[in-house]
């Protein structure tokens, strides 16, 4: 970074103004046919906790510091795009959850007739698989390496 930035940089975040205006990251909304399916899904099969729910619009599980909010086809977070596109469930962007014994947690989850995009994968990370909620959303389980 050139001296000028670096000084305009360090003014934008001693003003409040620009970068800093982000407090912090509250979580990630999903799109969802049916809310209480989903609750059901997320609580019961994955162990997230019910924050609040408003059915049929609405709900808010969580695990740690992540807020999964998950907005059924009523709610102000689902409504259609000022260009008419509609919002809906799928995609490649996905949360992430860390597990422990991912091949455990994978046969259990797979006895309970979820349903996966892949198979486990191996990297220098650690491990990863792709499921679906039930409508489609992707979920990552992943376990790190160990260092």
């Amino acid at each position: 970074m050139n001296q000028a930035a670096k000084q305009s940089s360090e003014r934008a975040n001693q003003s409040g103004d620009s970068q800093t205006f982000v407090k912090s990251l509250w979580g990630v909304r999903y799109q969802v046919k049916d809310v209480s399916r989903s609750v059901k899904f997320y609580t019961e099969q994955l162990g997230l906790k019910l924050d609040q729910q408003n059915l049929p619009a609405f709900a808010q599980v969580s695990v740690g510091n992540l807020k999964l909010i998950l907005s059924g086809p009523g709610a102000s977070g689902s409504r259609k795009m000022p260009d008419g596109r509609q919002q809906e469930p799928g995609g490649w962007n996905r949360i992430v959850l860390q597990v422990d014994d991912l091949p455990a947690r994978i046969d259990t989850l797979k006895k309970a007739g979820l349903r996966f995009r892949n198979e486990m994968e191996v990297g220098p990370g650690g491990k990863q698989i792709q499921l679906d909620d039930p409508d489609g959303n992707p979920i990552e389980l992943f376990e790190p390496a160990a260092h």
